[in-house]
């Protein structure tokens, strides 16, 4: 089996639960403190060992193609000022010469064909797919775990986190078996937002994967599921009857920055735990509290 090289970044969505902010804005710029949303996770991708970062953009997502990109007039104008400090940091989030591809998803036709849109580029080798919207924090990249499994055991693999069985109905959800070596327990069954107390587990779905490139030849005869859309869910269904999958559980935090309380929450977690910003934010928030009680 090959090794993870390339990853799939889902990034054409509307993000219309952030209007008006995302009128003109790609909601996968908005920043979590000081750095894009997007940011973040092609970060995480990055120190798992991802080599080839692989764009699904839409209408209006050229700013997120600039911003992987090098700002001549910015770092010059760093440079003459004598902000080397910005200017480093600049040049580190940089992805090499070669490493980046962007192509269109043209119609709105969901997550499974978004990821068929990277086929091409993908090949024929397994590949990691990162949805944007959930920041996984913890003290180990989630997707460096994943792929330290895979190279252990290859299969599919799906990122799971625990959830209150009171919410198992808002999520896909994994059935699973006991927990193996290297951390992956068999995945038995998937559902997508089970009826309440239907759910098989109260492991959910958390928006890292590590796919089969068999799964393109599935995405592309895929028909239409919930809401219309071509399901990534319904595809690795289909593959799961002829190639084994397992569930990989991350133990840190996850935030939903597609939701406004997420988005907020990841803000002050990611904030609070900077040396140059939490003592004063602490601060702040307890003279906040203090005033409001």
């Amino acid at each position: 089996m090959k090794r993870i090289r390339k990853a799939v970044f889902p990034v054409a969505g509307l993000g219309t639960r952030f209007l008006p902010a995302t009128k003109a804005i790609p909601k996968e710029m908005l920043t979590v403190v000081d750095r894009p949303v997007i940011q973040h996770v092609v970060d995480e991708a990055r120190a798992a060992g991802i080599e080839h970062l692989i764009f699904v953009t839409g209408r209006n997502k050229g700013v997120i193609e600039d911003h992987f990109d090098q700002a001549y007039e910015l770092d010059r104008t760093l440079a003459e000022r004598g902000k080397t400090k910005e200017l480093d940091e600049l040049r580190r989030d940089l992805p090499p010469a070669g490493e980046t591809s962007f192509t269109r998803q043209q119609a709105p036709l969901g997550l499974g064909h978004a990821v068929w849109c990277a086929r091409e580029i993908v090949g024929e080798e397994p590949f990691a797919v990162l949805l944007p919207d959930m920041l996984h924090h913890g003290p180990e990249p989630c997707l460096k775990g994943m792929i330290e499994a895979f190279a252990a055991e290859p299969s599919n693999i799906i990122a799971v986190k625990e959830v209150p069985m009171s919410e198992t109905h808002q999520y896909g959800i994994l059935g699973v078996g006991p927990v193996g070596k290297n951390r992956l327990m068999p995945v038995n069954s998937m559902v997508e937002k089970p009826p309440r107390g239907k759910a098989p587990s109260n492991l959910m779905v958390s928006g890292r994967y590590i796919l089969e490139p068999g799964i393109f030849s599935i995405l592309e005869t895929q028909p239409r599921g919930a809401g219309g859309e071509i399901q990534l869910t319904d595809a690795m269904i289909t593959l799961a009857k002829s190639r084994p999958f397992n569930a990989y559980r991350f133990d840190g935090r996850i935030f939903d920055t597609g939701t406004k309380i997420g988005f907020l929450t990841a803000n002050l977690a990611y904030a609070l735990e900077r040396p140059d910003l939490g003592p004063a934010l602490r601060e702040e928030l307890h003279k906040g509290l203090s005033s409001s009680a």
